[in-house]
């Protein structure tokens, strides 16, 4: 596993919570939410991703 991975996510969670802080500070809430709910969805289809590629290794390690 990389650790550009981990700096990705890393990356995205700075940015979702500096995007979260400024919207917030201009009085939209709503908007806030959403940024925050979208940062934490791409996040998990990273780790999906990551998870879908350990199975496919596994598979192929022990021939099912």
């Amino acid at each position: 596993m990389d650790v550009d991975i981990i700096f990705k996510i890393a990356a995205i969670g700075i940015l979702t919570a500096i995007i979260g802080q400024v919207l917030k500070q201009t009085g939209k809430d709503e908007i806030s939410t959403l940024a925050t709910l979208a940062g934490l969805i791409i996040v998990l289809i990273m780790v999906l991703n990551l998870i879908a590629d350990l199975f496919t290794s596994l598979k192929t390690i022990f021939n099912f």
